[in-house]
């Protein structure tokens, strides 16, 4: 499975029962919190989120409304026993700020806390055959989006075949490989004739906050689904550059040019107590475009 469930999907100030940013990437036997704003863990609760299996957290700037709920999930796991270790990804000043949270409250963990400091565009690790790489969005501080793609998948066996030609089982991850077989007497069979095409991988990628920047195209080209901010209808694109975010029809440019398949769009500015709108501007430039909606989970196509 790999799905993103949105948390949050207001800008900075709560309102209209929507909340700061934050959505759960689900991976096979692991979840990935991508921002952590204010109210993060009770939205986990409340969707029913298993904390347990949040192995790494993402934070891509250091505005309050992507990560003032961490120090508090924090606190959670801690009283709540956890043991294994928690990883946080984020740009440098991160750590010694919950360093210094923790200290004040005489907090002592019970699990491992582990920091990977963000400094410039590149891939940060490879995880249960998903890649993560960060890169640069043009916001008014140090800001990053994360990519997450899985790395290519091996063939299936076309288990029949294989048997009817006596390939010898020592040679099966071969098969998967892509590579022919030949045979003791010297004939070549063919790979696609003893295996069936492996699943696509699959890619998702967080825009993070950032004013239209056709720069991210490079990182973002070819994903499965995107998530990129529209803070604003299109009728305050002065105002959006100006503050360095994004309007609906901007991020439906930056998803028809990035040839993605499926773009989510949230960070909703608090003036707009109703988001249909949003979606048809949006759906003008690329149709295949949906609501981050809170609570929802959505399959990468």
């Amino acid at each position: 499975m790999f799905a993103i469930t949105i948390l949050g999907n207001n800008s900075a100030v709560p309102a209209f029962d929507r909340h700061p940013t934050s959505q759960v990437l689900t991976l096979p036997g692991r979840n990935f919190l991508i921002d952590c704003g204010e109210g993060t863990q009770i939205q986990l609760i409340k969707y029913k989120i298993r904390r347990s299996k949040i192995s790494h957290i993402f934070i891509s700037h250091l505005h309050g409304d992507h990560y003032f709920g961490l120090v508090g999930l924090i606190n959670s796991f801690a009283l709540l026993g956890r043991q294994q270790e928690l990883t946080i990804v984020a740009p440098e000043p991160l750590q010694e700020i919950i360093r210094m949270q923790l200290d004040a409250a005489h907090t002592t963990l019970c699990f491992p806390l582990k920091f990977i400091t963000i400094n410039c565009s590149g891939v940060l690790m490879t995880i249960d055959g998903v890649e993560v790489s960060c890169f640069r969005t043009d916001h008014r501080i140090e800001c990053y989006g994360f990519v997450f793609k899985e790395i290519e998948k091996l063939r299936k066996l076309n288990i029949d075949a294989v048997k009817a030609t006596e390939v010898p089982v020592n040679f099966y991850h071969h098969l998967k490989e892509g590579r022919d077989y030949v045979t003791p007497g010297g004939s070549v069979i063919k790979n696609e004739l003893l295996t069936f095409p492996a699943d696509k991988a699959k890619m998702y990628a967080f825009c993070a906050d950032s004013r239209y920047d056709e720069r991210i195209l490079d990182h973002i080209k070819g994903a499965d689904m995107i998530y990129h901010e529209t803070t604003y209808l299109d009728t305050f694109a002065e105002i959006a550059n100006a503050r360095f975010h994004s309007t609906t029809r901007q991020a439906g440019k930056i998803a028809r040019l990035a040839g993605v398949k499926k773009l989510l769009i949230g960070h909703f500015s608090s003036r707009y107590d109703t988001l249909e709108e949003f979606e048809t501007e949006t759906r003008e430039v690329f149709p295949d475009t949906d609501l981050a909606l809170e609570g929802v989970s959505y399959l990468m196509p």
